[in-house]
């Protein structure tokens, strides 16, 4: 099993989610994190993920969003989501994000964020696997796709 299929499990994943701007999916990453993570608070992870926005917007453009925080979690947690409506993210092509994918990461984890910040960045830069996953019907499906995208951990 790959690195992504171990830190994003299929109750943090989820398609059409009502959210209307940037700050309200930070939220609803902060409480889905919350609730899969009973340790982990969501007011706290909300204002991670906001502090790490104002350094500088996670857009990567084409749509998708790479929002992430460190905290005082045991391992690397991601959500995946597809917005209903695509939000304004300040992505440097101006599009709006309808991919997010969040990652909460330890305090002192530096390689796997990187290999995953890797992973993530290949697949989101290929045309193919960006419209595959705007087609998943279901949450179920859009997390298998990202998976059957990842490239082979070497």
């Amino acid at each position: 099993m790959g690195l992504l299929a171990t830190i994003l499990n299929e109750e943090c994943t989820a398609v059409d989610v009502g959210a209307q701007s940037r700050k309200r999916t930070l939220e609803w990453v902060s409480e889905r994190v919350a609730e899969e993570h009973e340790s982990l608070s969501a007011d706290e992870i909300f204002e991670a993920l906001q502090a790490r926005e104002r350094l500088g917007s996670t857009a990567l453009g084409d749509g998708v969003a790479i929002p992430h925080c460190r905290t005082g979690c045991n391992d690397i947690i991601a959500v995946f989501l597809r917005l209903e409506t695509p939000v304004d993210f300040d992505a440097p092509d101006n599009e709006s994000v309808d991919l997010v994918f969040a990652l909460i990461v330890p305090e002192e984890e530096t390689r796997r964020h990187l290999t995953v910040l890797a992973q993530l960045s290949e697949v989101f830069s290929e045309p193919a696997n960006l419209k595959s996953l705007r087609a998943a019907p279901d949450a179920a499906a859009l997390r298998e796709t990202l998976l059957e995208s990842a490239p082979e951990e070497s």
